[in-house]
């Protein structure tokens, strides 16, 4: 058996594929050799994303919408013609902004909304619009991107943790749905990526933030782009057919999995 991460003839359609680790996961594809569908919130974003990946051979186009918006979502799969592959990267608080991060106690129901919203409805929004493409085929991949503090825990962080484990149990109750159709659903859960967004905590290799923070980690660096990539394109190549329904931490070891 060869062991090649050829995604040849597959489409793959990543949300938040404008910057930052899905920026990452869409150059792997690419990679692999997947058609890949950049989605973003801001045109702009998926289209410079869009471009890099023309530039280095690779085939792709840009979809801008919003995960949160369930009528955009449809359409948007609907005018694509179906995909093969999706990862559900998208992971911010929309286009709100984050909402503050705090004791449970203290915060309130309107400062729970965003994260449920993007973490776990935009989730639930695009499974629900490329699953009947993907079952009619007999094939379908989808892979979501979640944090550790899902698995774990973590103090100020319990509206976000709660989506993002929600989308956890909701992989769980795909794959449980959907395997008899020859798709495959998991989850990936991530630690402290090291992105543009947070390229200040790790400029300064003295910044005592940085380094108290790396202390936790086995191997002692930020996680990378490619380093969520590459998990996510075996996950969706042909030797992964019979993974399903797993949550994988791609975390340098700062938690364990059993």
């Amino acid at each position: 058996m060869a062991y090649e991460l050829d995604l040849k003839d597959r489409r793959a359609l990543i949300t938040g594929a404008g910057q930052g680790v899905g920026r990452g996961i869409a150059h792997g594809f690419a990679a692999a050799g997947a058609e890949v569908i950049v989605n973003d919130l801001r045109t702009e974003r998926a289209q410079e994303v869009v471009d890099e990946i023309r530039d280095a051979g690779g085939a792709a186009t840009a979809s801008a919408f919003d995960v949160t918006d369930y009528a955009a979502v449809t359409a948007a799969v609907e005018a694509l013609g179906g995909v093969d592959i999706l990862i559900n990267n998208a992971g911010n608080a929309g286009v709100q902004g984050f909402a503050g991060l705090g004791r449970f106690v203290e915060t309130t129901p309107a400062d729970w909304e965003p994260f449920l919203r993007v973490n776990l409805y935009g989730v639930l929004h695009c499974a629900h619009a490329v699953l009947p493409g993907m079952i009619a085929k007999g094939w379908g991949r989808i892979v979501t991107i979640s944090s550790d503090s899902a698995r774990t825990g973590e103090a100020n962080m319990a509206a976000y943790a709660a989506a993002k484990a929600g989308a956890a149990g909701l992989t769980r109750s795909l794959a449980v749905e959907t395997g008899r159709y020859g798709i495959t659903v998991n989850t990936i859960a991530l630690g402290t990526m090291r992105t543009e967004a947070t390229e200040g905590l790790w400029s300064d290799p003295e910044n005592p933030m940085a380094k108290s923070l790396l202390k936790r980690y086995a191997v002692r660096r930020p996680g990378l782009p490619e380093d969520a990539a590459a998990l996510a394109v075996f996950l969706a190549g042909p030797q992964a057919s019979w993974i399903t329904g797993q949550t994988y931490p791609v975390n340098g070891g700062i938690s364990f999995a059993q």
